[in-house]
Parts: structure tokens; sequence; C-alpha cells
């Protein structure tokens, strides 16, 4: 009889710890998407790599897909298209206030953070025989600026216009204006994304390039017209050749979900990213900034309720305006 009474304990426990288990994905999706950007360029890597970490520890489908970029992945996420999204917060203030170019007018929000990822500085790179070695050189001459709507397609021709810098731009995705630029098709790639920029590093292995951000002059003009940038310098040896540091600016990125998404989701989510730094490096370098130090670099956009139960029960206190 006791040993009956054991057993029927053990399985009456199991029976009243399964409801609870499933309570805890209550509302999981079967299958998530994760917004990127264009291949060659960091979102890509990051937000395909973040796809699969998600799906290997929390045994949901998930998968990157190549997109536009913050400006186009914000507003997927703000109508449920995306379950994620990888933004930079200027685009992202854009579209919070009603001023996305993609949705002018919608203000989106149901869009909410759940974890910093990295600083994008912004940064041109030519091949020497143009003789370009500044932002102002740019004058006159055949620039790719990225995708339409990316971070650095939305920012780059206004950084120009900022500096009276009057070039041909165009758009196209980081392999294809880095493909151009080798065949001379465009004089220089300017470009925005979590250092080493893939297309960059690959550039800078196959041919003699030049890379550069800003000039003294250049930067104190930029950043007294544009306060969502702040100073950033890429450090010398960041790409194989480049033996000086490059003093430029930069955009925090943080990754973005719906107001929707199951508490419990975001929690796992977070959890995930914030305990497994050295996982999160091998996807991407640019990863060494997604830390819990940066989580109160956003200082707009409300967190996801998941996201805010985690920092907190981590000592990280979220200020009234960011609790989603």
């Amino acid at each position: 009889m006791r040993l009956f009474s054991v057993s029927a304990l053990a399985a009456a426990a199991l029976i009243t710890a399964m409801p609870a288990a499933a309570q805890d994905r209550a509302g999981w999706p079967d299958s998530l998407t994760v917004g990127t950007a264009s291949q060659g360029g960091t979102y890509f890597v990051y937000g395909n790599g973040l796809a699969s970490f998600i799906g290997e520890e929390l045994g949901i489908n998930a998968s990157g897909e190549v997109t536009g970029g913050p400006v186009q992945n914000v507003t997927l996420v703000q109508l449920g298209d995306h379950d994620i999204g990888l933004v930079t917060m200027g685009p992202a203030y854009e579209a919070w206030t009603g001023h996305s170019e993609l949705a002018p007018g919608l203000e989106h929000r149901d869009i909410r953070a759940l974890f910093p990822m990295y600083q994008t500085p912004f940064q041109v790179i030519t091949l020497a025989s143009s003789g370009i070695t500044s932002v102002s050189d740019l004058a006159g001459h055949r620039v790719s600026v990225g995708p339409a709507g990316g971070t650095p397609g939305t920012y780059w021709p206004r950084f120009l216009e900022t500096l009276g810098v009057e070039a041909t731009v165009s758009n196209a995705g980081a392999s294809d204006a880095a493909s151009q630029l080798k065949d001379g098709l465009i004089d220089a790639f300017a470009f925005a994304a979590g250092v080493p920029i893939s297309a960059f590093s690959q550039l800078a292995a196959e041919a003699d390039v030049r890379m550069f951000g800003f000039s003294p002059e250049e930067l104190q003009t930029i950043l007294a017209a544009h306060p969502e940038v702040s100073p950033l310098t890429i450090p010398a040896g960041t790409y194989a050749g480049v033996d000086h540091d490059q003093q430029s600016v930069a955009m925090w990125n943080f990754a973005i979900a719906n107001a929707s998404m199951p508490d419990s989701l975001a929690y796992e989510i977070t959890r995930l990213v914030m305990e497994n730094h050295d996982r999160m490096m091998e996807i991407h370098r640019a990863a060494a900034e997604t830390t819990m130090d940066n989580v109160l670099n956003d200082t707009f956009l409300p967190f996801h309720p998941g996201a805010v139960r985690y920092y907190e029960e981590h000592g990280i206190t979220i200020p009234e305006n960011l609790r989603g």
C-alpha cells in the first residue's frame, strides 16, 4: 500500500505540474519571424543568428527575413506581420510619433523594446584609387547609401544635406553596393551597421580601399543638427589593413516586439539573450554591446512587460515612462 501511495503522489505531482508548464507557454506562436535587413549587413547576420538561437532553445520554428531595414521592421512589428524587429532608435522614434516615411501619420504605439543590441556607426568606404578621403569629398560623386527605408538609406541623405554635400545618391543592399563599388559603378558606399560590417570586411580583403567617418568640423556640424546620434570612435584594427581610428556618429539598436507578444515569451527571449553573451558574440562581434549595462540607453520606447519583469528581477529599475 505504501508503494502505491508514493507512486500515486508522484503521478499526482506530475499531473499538477503539467498545466503550469503549459500555461507558461500559453499563447506562444508555432513559428516566429525576425525582421532583419539586406544581406551583407550586420542585421542580417545578427537577426538570423538570433532566430536560430531562439529556435534551438525555446522550441519555436524561428527564422530571419530579409527586409529594407529598421524603417520597415518597426512597421511590420506594429502591424503584427513580424514577431521581432531589429531597429535603430532614430527610425523607431519617428514611427512612434507618427512620422515614419513608410507609414506617415500612423503612431506606432504597439511596439515594445526587448533588449539592447549595439550601436550603429555611420561609415564610408571607397576604393583608394578614387581620391575620396572625406564625406565632403563625396560632392559630385555617385554614392550608394544602402536600402531605401533602412537607417543609412534614411539618414545619410540627411547628413549630406546638413553638410551641403550634393552627391548622386542611390539605394542597394549591402552586398550589391559592395559589388557596385568594386566594379566601378559607384564611387563610394556610405552605410551604417554594427562593426565590423561584413560587406566592408570583404571589400577590404579583396581590394585596396579607404574607410572614414567624419572630420572634426563635419562631426561638430552633424552633432549640432542631429540630436538622435552620438559621437563614436571606430578603433584601429576593426578592419584588416585599417590602422587608424575613425571618428563618426552612431545610433543605438534595440530588438522590439509587439505589445501583444505573450509576457512569458518576451521574458524567455530576453533571458536567453542576456544570459548567453558568449553565444551572442559567436553570432556577431557587435553583440559585445548586447549587455545589461546598456538596457537604459533606450530613452523613450516602453519595454515589453515580460522584459521589464526580467530586468527588475536582476536589479535594473525600469523608469515608469518605459514600462509598457
